[in-house]
């Protein structure tokens, strides 16, 4: 990496302080496995430092500056925001070159770490019945279809690798089904035992929702018993993922799917909004949920 190259991890930010917390002692830490490289954090809302002040801190005293979306799935956020972000810092910084690799996807590295969560719940369960253990992965929720189709992926590949009768998938907003009617489904036909993995990097109040209604659960189903997984951020499996985005010619030199894309800008104009209010210590307007979706290639789009 060279020294005149900036990498900026930008990430979806959380209107709960401790998930932004955590993004960032992630970065210190990724720091420490390279401290040879500039590596700087940004988020997309809810932080002090959004996205168009942190790609110009990158920028400065930079050649080069390769942004890396610091998110599972690629919705509105990743698809139009972020490109379009990017497209205004190359105008402000003619001089330096600025690279938008993928985001993190849903690819092996993540099916590794979602498998590693499965097997440390099963041990903590006593190693059950697999085929009377049923699964629930559990993500965010978008209105993109191709973004719950990437969790989607990973509940099939859970399903390939192993023997669990049901492997099933949950959303905490924006999309159906909801966590309560899975639970309720794999009750009905018979299982045992529950395993809930979230698919999340950080904390947050999403987070700390999804410990609320497991407790719920629990208090409902009492003939059940549940195992909870946990964020995964810090998971060796992140570091080397990103290792191999920065390091990977083929990554630095292709563009996100849609930047550069015509059909964004077609959509930006409904789709874009200011985020300078979902900055901590900015005006207390809450941010609107847009679940609007908008056609690009046949997938729609909306946040991450």
């Amino acid at each position: 990496m060279n020294t005149d190259t900036t990498i900026l991890l930008v990430a979806h930010g959380s209107r709960g302080r401790d998930g932004n917390k955590e993004t960032i002692h992630f970065a210190a830490q990724w720091r420490e496995r390279h401290p040879g490289w500039r590596i700087e954090v940004c988020f997309i809302e809810h932080a002090e430092i959004l996205l168009e002040e942190g790609l110009d801190r990158a920028a400065q005293g930079a050649r080069t500056v390769v942004a890396i979306p610091f998110i599972l799935n690629a919705a509105g956020h990743v698809k139009m925001e972020l490109p379009a972000a990017v497209e205004a810092a190359r105008a402000r910084h003619p001089a330096v070159k600025f690279v938008l690799t993928r985001h993190l996807g849903m690819g092996r590295e993540i099916f590794a770490v979602l498998q590693a969560q499965l097997d440390r719940q099963m041990k903590q369960l006593a190693v059950p019945d697999p085929q009377t253990t049923g699964v629930i992965l559990l993500g965010r929720g978008s209105s993109d279809a191709g973004a719950n189709g990437e969790l989607a992926k990973m509940a099939r590949w859970l399903y390939e690798e192993n023997e669990h009768e049901l492997v099933d998938l949950a959303f905490t907003g924006v999309t159906w089904p909801r966590l309560e009617s899975v639970v309720q489904r794999q009750a009905r036909l018979g299982m045992m035992q529950i395993v809930i993995i979230p698919v999340y990097l950080f904390t947050g109040v999403l987070i700390e929702r999804i410990g609320e209604q497991v407790a719920r659960l629990r208090h409902q189903y009492p003939q059940l018993a549940f195992g909870l997984g946990s964020h995964f951020g810090f998971d060796d499996g992140i570091f080397q993922l990103l290792d191999a985005r920065v390091s990977s010619d083929a990554q630095i030199g292709d563009m996100l799917e849609c930047d550069g894309c015509k059909y964004r800008e077609l959509a930006e104009a409904e789709h874009l909004h200011d985020h300078s209010h979902t900055a901590i210590g900015c005006a207390q307007h809450g941010h609107r949920e847009h679940n609007t979706a908008h056609e690009h290639h046949g997938c729609a789009h909306s946040h991450a």
